[in-house]
C-alpha cells in the first residue's frame, strides 16, 4: 500500500510498530511513548468510525452508497488528555447533503459515554453547569461547542433515568443471590450524613443486576423494609440468599421481607470486628485463623457437611483465642449462623456470596470524590449521581458461571425453603453439557 493510502490510523499503528523495533530505545522509554501513541489510536480509530457510520460504508468499499459524499482527506487538531496533549487527523468529508459533525470533536457535542464520564467527574466535585462547560471546553479543544445548556441536559437525562430506573417493574428478574449495603453521604446544609441504600443481584442466569437504590431517613428497620418491600411491591420475589453486613435495622428487615430466605453476614465486615479486638501484634495469627473457618478445601460437600466442618473450626478457633481475646471470639460463635449460610449453596459461587464487597469498593470511590467538596448538591441529584456510578460500574462486573449441578443444587434448595418464581423455572441442564451457563 502506498504512503498515499495509507489512512491516519494505519499511520499510527505504524508508529507503534516502530517504537518496538528500535533495539536502541530503552523499554521504559519505549512503553511511555507506546501508551501515548495508542491514545491516538483509540481517538484516531473512533473518528474514522464516525465517518464510516456517517457514509453507511467502509474506505474503498465499491457498490451503491448508503449516503452522497465522500472522504476528502484530514485537518489536523490537537486535544488534551491525561496522556498529555494529543495531534489527531479529523477526518473531513464533502460531497454530502448533509454536513458532517463529529460527535466527539466537532460541533453539537451528543451526549456519549466519555462526554457523560466527564459530566459526572465533574458534578460529583460540585461544579456547577458553568465549570463543566469550562472543563469540557478545554479538553476538548475550542471547535468543540459545549454550551450550559447540552450540560444541563446530560444533568437533568442522567436524573431522568434514575427516575424511570427506580420505578420499574421487577417481576420479570428471578434472584439467587441479593446484596444489600448502605453507606452515608452529606445532601443538605447543615445536616449529618445520610444513609443510601442499594441493592443488587446475581440471576438465576448468573447474571449480576442492579436492582434498586434510594435513600433513608436513618438505617432503622421500619426504613429497610420500606426499602425492600418497594421492590416486592414492583414484582420482585424472594431470592434464595441474601447478604448484607451487621446493621441490626437492615438484617431485622431482611428476615421480614423475605423470611424463608437464608441471610449471610458479610465476612469481610466481620473479619474488620474481630481483628479490631485484637492487639496488632496478634492481629496477623487471629485473621488467618478467622478465614481458615471458612475457606474450606474440596472435601467438604456443600451443605450440611460444609457447615458442621465450619462449626468445628469455630470451636477450635474460640479454644486457641477465647482467653486472650474474649470479645473477638464473640464475633464469630455469637450468629455463627449467619456467617456459615452461604457454605448450604454452590462451592463455586461461595468466594461472591459471603460479602458485600462489590458495593462496598464501589461506594468507597465515590466517598473518595464527594470528600472535596463535603456535600453532594441535593437529594435528588445525589441519589442519581450515586445511581450513575452504579449503574455505570455494574456494567463491567462479573456474573457467575452456573454447572448443571449448581442449577440442580439450587433448585433442590428453593424448593426446600418453599420458595416460588414468578416466572418458569431454568430449564433442565443438558445432561451432556459441562457447564449449563457462563456468564
Amino acid at each position: 500500500m502506498s504512503s498515499k493510502r495509507l489512512t491516519a490510523v494505519d499511520r499510527v499503528r505504524m508508529e507503534i510498530d516502530e517504537l518496538f523495533a528500535d533495539p536502541e530505545r530503552e523499554l521504559g522509554e519505549g512503553l511511555e511513548q507506546v501508551a501515548q501513541v495508542s491514545v491516538r489510536l483509540v481517538f484516531q480509530t473512533a473518528l474514522e468510525a464516525e465517518v464510516t457510520e456517517f457514509l453507511g460504508r467502509e474506505r474503498y468499499a465499491r457498490g451503491e452508497r448508503a449516503r452522497a459524499g465522500m472522504r476528502n482527506g484530514y485537518s489536523d487538531v490537537t486535544i488534551k488528555t491525561t496522556a498529555g496533549p494529543v495531534e489527531l487527523k479529523r477526518p473531513k468529508v464533502r460531497g454530502t447533503l448533509e454536513k458532517f459533525s463529529s460527535r466527539l470533536l466537532g460541533k453539537h457535542v451528543t451526549r456519549t459515554n466519555a462526554l457523560e464520564s466527564l459530566v459526572i467527574s465533574g458534578w460529583v466535585r460540585g461544579l456547577s453547569d458553568r465549570d463543566i462547560e469550562a472543563a469540557l471546553r478545554e479538553a476538548l479543544g475550542p471547535e468543540a461547542t459545549i454550551s450550559k445548556s447540552t450540560v444541563s441536559r446530560i444533568c437533568e437525562a442522567i436524573k431522568d433515568e434514575f427516575a424511570t430506573w427506580r420505578t420499574r417493574d421487577l417481576s420479570d428478574l428471578t434472584l439467587d443471590y441479593l446484596f444489600v449495603d448502605g453507606s452515608h453521604f452529606k445532601m443538605h446544609d447543615q445536616a449529618r450524613s445520610e444513609p443510601v441504600l442499594v441493592a443488587y443481584g446475581i440471576t438465576t442466569e448468573g447474571n449480576p443486576v442492579l436492582v434498586h437504590l434510594d435513600g433513608v431517613s436513618a438505617e432503622s428497620t421500619d426504613a429497610c423494609v420500606a426499602f425492600l418491600e418497594d421492590m416486592v411491591a414492583r414484582g420482585l420475589s424472594s431470592p434464595v440468599l441474601t447478604i448484607s453486613d451487621g446493621a441490626p435495622g437492615l438484617c431485622a428487615a431482611l428476615d421480614q421481607v423475605f423470611p424463608a430466605a437464608r441471610r449471610q453476614r458479610c465476612l469481610i465486615h466481620r473479619a474488620r470486628n474481630c481483628v479490631a479486638k485484637v492487639s496488632e501484634i496478634d492481629q496477623p495469627a487471629v485473621r488467618a485463623d478467622f478465614w481458615d473457618i471458612f475457606d474450606l478445601d474440596d472435601d467438604h460437600a456443600p451443605g450440611e457437611q460444609a457447615v458442621a466442618e465450619a462449626r468445628r473450626r469455630a470451636a477450635q478457633f474460640a479454644a486457641t483465642w477465647s482467653r486472650t481475646y474474649p470479645g473477638a471470639v464473640a464475633t464469630v460463635t455469637d450468629g455463627l449462623d449467619e456467617l456459615v449460610a452461604h457454605l448450604h449453596y454452590p462451592r463455586a459461587h461461595w468466594p461472591r456470596i459471603r460479602h458485600t464487597n462489590l458495593i462496598e469498593r464501589t461506594f468507597g470511590e465515590t466517598r473518595r470524590r464527594v470528600k472535596v467538596i463535603g456535600r453532594l448538591p441535593g437529594e435528588r441529584t445525589a441519589l442519581s449521581l450515586v445511581w450513575a456510578v452504579l449503574d455505570r460500574a455494574a456494567a463491567g462486573w462479573r456474573g457467575i458461571t452456573y454447572t448443571p449441578a449448581d442449577v440442580r443444587l439450587l433448585q433442590m434448595i428453593r424448593r426446600d425453603l418453599g420458595l416460588t418464581t414468578t416466572r418458569k423455572e431454568r430449564p433442565e441442564p443438558d445432561p451432556h453439557s459441562d457447564v449449563a451457563h457462563v456468564a
